[in-house]
């Protein structure tokens, strides 16, 4: 039986929580900002959960975390 490995790019992204639940940054803050207004750039800053019925996925990525 080969060993599980845990994807890197996965253990990068991802972080759980807790209570368990993954957390994760959001997209759209990469470049472009000019155009984006100061309420949108603050609240993409903050850190949000991924869904519940992408969760399970991001878990089999990451079987030791």
């Amino acid at each position: 039986m080969p060993k599980i490995k845990t994807r890197k790019g996965a253990k990068k992204r991802f972080s759980f929580s807790g209570k368990n639940k993954i957390k994760r940054d959001q997209a759209n803050k990469g470049h472009l900002k000019q155009a984006k207004n100061a309420k949108r750039k603050r609240q993409l800053r903050k850190i949000v959960t991924v869904h519940k019925s992408e969760g399970k996925m991001i878990r089999t990525l990451m079987p030791f975390e």
